[in-house]
């Protein structure tokens, strides 16, 4: 456990941080829309919000790997967990690669991956200092998209 004077605590994220993470939630509210629409982009819709999702969660693997670094974490098992947020995600596209049109299951398991992705930085933060307000953020982005992408796949 590495908590040194060389990563300062911040009193608080800068603005610009909670508004672009909140924000994260409007790409799948938008393919949600577009599935209720009844429009032309239905596929288009869930398989966007299927793909949002699997970025997402592949880039919280890398947050999760580079804190760990600078936070200059030595055991191997934060590494390990680090790498399977994008081995999940691209377990969830694979489907579509045999021709699958409906994303569903595919939204439930990176829905709830997303859900649960708070326990990591939970665990994270008792490895390395992370800033003021960044674990209550994480709660609220994770919360928003992994209950968004639920009910995409409940509306698709």
């Amino acid at each position: 456990m590495l908590k040194d004077s060389a990563h300062m605590k911040l009193a608080s994220l800068p603005p610009a941080v909670t508004l672009l993470g909140l924000a994260g939630w409007l790409p799948q509210a938008l393919c949600i829309w577009a599935v209720l629409d009844k429009g032309a982009y239905q596929w288009t819709a869930r398989a966007a919000g299927c793909f949002y999702a699997a970025l997402i969660l592949s880039f919280l693997g890398g947050l999760w790997w580079m804190a760990g670094l600078l936070g200059g974490v030595r055991k191997s098992g934060l590494y390990v967990v680090s790498v399977l947020p994008s081995l999940a995600a691209w377990a969830a596209l694979l489907p579509w690669s045999e021709g699958w049109h409906w994303p569903g299951p595919s939204l439930v398991a990176l829905g709830l991956l997303l859900l649960a992705s708070p326990l990591v930085d939970h665990k994270l933060a008792g490895e390395v200092i992370l800033p003021e307000g960044w674990l209550r953020l994480r709660v609220w982005m994770a919360s928003g998209l992994g209950v968004l992408t639920l009910v995409l796949a409940a509306v698709g």
